[in-house]
């Protein structure tokens, strides 16, 4: 087959068209296959899963035409052969000597100078080979025909040129008197071939290039074309894409679970979704700019005064204290112990559920009475204990503190709120020239016992004043944080003592503080009446968090993203983790390269005749990989919208599988396309080499052995 371009030769000297073929590459015999040969084989080389028509489309096709250019010639050249009703049936149907008449109708149809028949009778009857013989007849009358064959007295009335070979050798070559005197060209018969010299007046088709449409139809027909291949090919990249996408979404999740471990001194509440929030001019935050921001996408809630989420309190009964954070009792709370409150000294306490067991929890927990205290000054917020009546048991594995909430009626909490506002604030105390911070030594308290208006002082005030007495002198409370100043004007009408100060205040004098200045409770809290400065936004989908940020900042927002403050002070041994799962990941990712290529390489072991088939009929080596390419990018595509409709569906809740569902909420979009990349570029190897294997002998070689 080496005058074909098909095979290598070693031995002696081979001339094309009087041209020595001993340079020639590659893609000089991939091109003098391409302009001058069409090949009708013994075993016919068809695609058995086209038809007739895409058979004779194939060579076509593959030696550069257009496919709206063939239609017309392919139906032409059927008719010729006598298989028009055939046309749109596969060939695996056809008989033996309908399938010889598709290899014939296709050979015809490249009209190439030089035709050349292997055989074309050895696996027909009589009658069929008969028939055969006198189409090959009648084509030779206008082309170089090469008949290669051993039944001589089958070929002797039609041939005009008779070589003989043994054993390499030629022993015979003659000429025959030709019987008709209509013949252009010879019909030659033998066991080999030493040369062929082209009729001068046969004119040769210009060369071309397969086209871009071409490339695209044939390798989406060849993806469809054996179903069962299909599937299978579906199958290993559905596996493939779901196995990265699984090592990819499992080191996403465990670099985000390790990052939540961060911690944050400013802020206790370091929930995931939070994000604070404050006006640029640092003004209030009004009604109508929270009903803006609960407008905009992604928003889930919005706690306006988040002081609560950061700060404390100490809750404390007889024998059993701790700290939680305070929230308003809301409706339908889970409980799992207790009842809901039915009055306003009435609590709900939410606890981690590892830390207690039940029994002691219902024993030294439920239905006590507790003390609330402020964390910053230890001030009793409330004046009556608040009881717990119902418990709430949380799954957390983070600390107590953190996740302890006690859940009281609305008007408790803003008492809290107001006082947990106070001591954010810087107190001062101006009296008689003198400023005195409230902060050690002195300090300001308010009192139910203290009339509107006025403040009881302590006996030092005295002292400051020319008289040597304060008493219904005025002083100024001031009240300043980073957002507002604040003051009210008091008159001293009381000086309390050890004495009177049960009397005047309710307290036992062995504990009364002398630098104190006790006022009336409203006018304590009017100076912190501000509204909100500062809010925190919790979003819906932590994937669509960078455009809630750039939202809120058009709207005259700083942000600070919780998550993104905190921070994981890691060892050595976090930095060897980390390079150690990377590792591991790109080990994963090399094995499933392997491991698919080789399945795959069984599953297109079938497609070993199919590509020599079409470098036989013209298609270069490149044409061959770039089709394979186009096959496997395909069905990579098919499987990755399949998984990706899988995981929309898990988003959206309609399959459900917790498992699935945990694992891909740590993906998003650009994670999304860089598994596409990485699959592409997988696939690309796969093909290469696969390709690099199946191309790297000659065509007959490759037709004839596996892959």
């Amino acid at each position: 087959m080496c005058f074909l371009g098909l095979d290598t030769y070693e031995e002696g000297e081979m001339y094309v068209n009087g041209e020595e073929t001993s340079g020639y590459r590659e893609i000089d015999f991939e091109n003098y296959r391409k302009k001058y040969i069409g090949n009708i084989f013994q075993s016919f080389n068809l695609v058995n899963s086209y038809t007739v028509y895409q058979n004779i489309e194939l060579v076509l096709l593959v030696n550069g035409y257009k496919k709206s250019e063939v239609k017309q010639k392919i139906l032409d050249v059927i008719e010729k052969v006598d298989l028009m009703k055939y046309k749109n049936t596969k060939v695996s149907k056809l008989s033996g000597g309908q399938k010889q008449r598709v290899a014939i109708a296709r050979a015809l149809v490249k009209d190439t100078p030089i035709l050349v028949a292997d055989e074309p009778t050895g696996n027909l009857d009589a009658k069929s080979a008969e028939n055969i013989m006198a189409l090959l007849h009648e084509v030779s009358k206008n082309k170089l025909m090469i008949l290669v064959t051993h039944n001589y007295e089958q070929a002797e009335p039609y041939a005009t040129r008779k070589i003989m070979m043994h054993d390499g050798k030629v022993i015979e070559d003659k000429k025959i008197s030709l019987t008709e005197t209509n013949h252009n060209t010879e019909m030659s018969v033998g066991a080999g071939l030493v040369s062929a010299q082209i009729n001068k007046n046969q004119t040769i088709p210009p060369s071309k290039h397969m086209k871009i449409g071409s490339k695209i139809r044939l390798g989406i027909r060849n993806t469809f074309n054996i179903f069962s291949k299909f599937i299978l090919l579906l199958a290993v990249y559905v596996v493939l894409i779901l196995a990265v996408l699984g090592g990819y979404s499992s080191l996403a999740k465990q670099e985000y679970e390790k990052s939540k471990l961060g911690t944050n001194q400013y802020f206790v509440d370091t929930n995931e979704k939070r994000i604070v929030i404050k006006k640029k001019d640092e003004t209030m935050i009004t009604k109508e700019d929270y009903e803006v921001i609960k407008q905009l996408p992604n928003v889930e809630s919005i706690i306006e005064n988040d002081l609560f989420l950061d700060q404390q309190v100490g809750i404390q009964t007889d024998n059993f204290g701790f700290q939680v954070r305070l929230s308003e009792i809301e409706e339908n709370l889970p409980l799992h112990l207790g009842r809901m409150p039915e009055n306003e000294e009435e609590a709900i306490l939410e606890i981690p559920e590892k830390f207690y067991p039940k029994d002691y929890i219902e024993e030294s927990i439920l239905n006590k009475d507790y003390i609330v205290r402020n964390m910053v000054n230890w001030i009793e917020i409330y004046e009556n204990k608040i009881k717990v009546v119902g418990i709430i048991l949380k799954d957390t594995q983070n600390n107590w503190s953190q996740n302890s909430t006690m859940y009281i009626a609305k008007n408790k909490l803003d008492i809290a709120r107001k006082i947990m506002n106070s001591a954010n604030s810087e107190l001062s105390v101006e009296f008689n020239n003198h400023i005195m911070k409230a902060t050690g030594q002195y300090r300001v308290i308010p009192n139910k016992k203290v009339p509107s208006g006025s403040v009881y002082g302590f006996e030092g005030l005295n002292s400051m004043t020319k008289k040597k007495s304060c008493k219904n002198q005025n002083l100024i409370l001031q009240a300043k944080n980073r957002y507002f100043e604040e003051e009210i004007t008091l008159k001293i009408t009381q000086i309390y003592h050890e004495k009177n100060s049960k009397t005047l205040l309710g307290i036992d004098g062995k504990n009364l503080n002398t630098s104190t200045f006790y006022v009336n409770p409203e006018d304590y809290y009017a100076l912190f009446e501000k509204g909100n400065f500062q809010s925190s936004v919790f979003v819906q989908d932590l994937k669509n968090v960078e455009a809630t940020l750039q939202s809120l900042e058009q709207l005259g927002y700083k942000t600070l993203f919780i998550k993104d403050t905190l921070v994981n002070y890691s060892d050595a041994s976090e930095v060897i983790g980390n390079a150690v799962r990377f590792v591991m990941v790109i080990v994963v990712i090399v094995s499933l390269f392997f491991l698919s290529y080789f399945i795959i390489k069984i599953i297109l072991k079938s497609r070993n005749v199919y590509y020599s088939t079409i470098r036989m009929l013209g298609a270069t080596r490149k044409n061959a990989k770039q089709l394979l390419r186009i096959e496997l990018i395909t069905v990579l595509h098919i499987a990755y919208g399949l998984v990706l409709g899988g995981c929309y569906l898990l988003q959206k809740g309609i399959l459900k599988q917790a498992f699935l569902q945990d694992l891909i909420r740590y993906l998003n979009l650009k994670d999304y396309g860089i598994l596409y990349m990485v699959l592409i570029f997988i696939s690309l190897l796969i093909s290469n080499r696969y390709a690099r294997q199946l191309f790297q002998k000659s065509v007959m070689n490759t037709y004839k052995e596996e892959v």
